[in-house]
């Protein structure tokens, strides 16, 4: 029996998204994101609160990096979450991770994520969900050992974090249960 439950942001799974930028120093800011997500074949759209140091930093500099948190670095992802950039003017330092500058966009690219997109900003305004960011993505950078013979990103290999909204948890994605455009053939014939 279905029970009726209060609304709520109940979709699963939600991606753990680093967002580099770059402050009006030079210095790196990264801020951990779960509103956000592809939404065409080569742009992605943030839902980002426009106090954030990151906002600010993506208006300024018209561009940012994406990368896809992953298990193996799920505490300083999550330290990204904890630490603002407006309050904490080294806490990039602070995580111990290394960034370089992206070679296609004015934004770092934070060497220990397996899987960065390097994105330009297209749009940037506020909307009915709040300040909203749609990246064109011009590039896309992935470390070897995440990549599958056929030079694909192997969501097994990168184990990228999810975040569940309803109890701050983290999951680490990876088994894989079917075949898309495949499996349910048949079905309604």
């Amino acid at each position: 029996m279905l029970k009726e439950l209060k609304v709520g942001p109940y979709l699963a799974p939600m991606p753990v998204l680093m967002i580099a930028t770059y402050n009006d120093d030079g210095s790196v800011d990264v801020m951990n994101m779960a509103w956000g997500g592809i939404c065409d074949a080569d742009k992605v759209a943030l839902n980002i609160g426009a106090r954030h140091k990151t906002s600010k930093n993506i208006a300024a500099r018209k561009a940012f990096t994406i990368s896809v948190a992953d298990e193996a670095h799920m505490r300083e992802a999550d330290y990204f979450g904890i630490a603002s950039g407006n309050a904490v003017a080294d806490k990039f330092e602070r995580s111990g991770l290394t960034a370089t500058k992206s070679s296609r966009v004015d934004a770092p690219v934070i060497e220990e994520f397996p899987l960065t997109l390097e994105c330009e900003v297209v749009e940037d305004d506020e909307a009915v969900s709040g300040h909203r960011v749609v990246g064109k993505i011009v590039g896309v950078l992935a470390d070897d050992s995440v990549l599958d013979a056929d030079g694909k990103p192997n969501i097994a290999k990168l184990r990228p974090l999810t975040f569940d909204t309803l109890h701050n948890g983290y999951y680490a994605l990876g088994e894989k249960v079917g075949q898309a455009w495949s499996d349910g053939k048949g079905l309604g014939e």
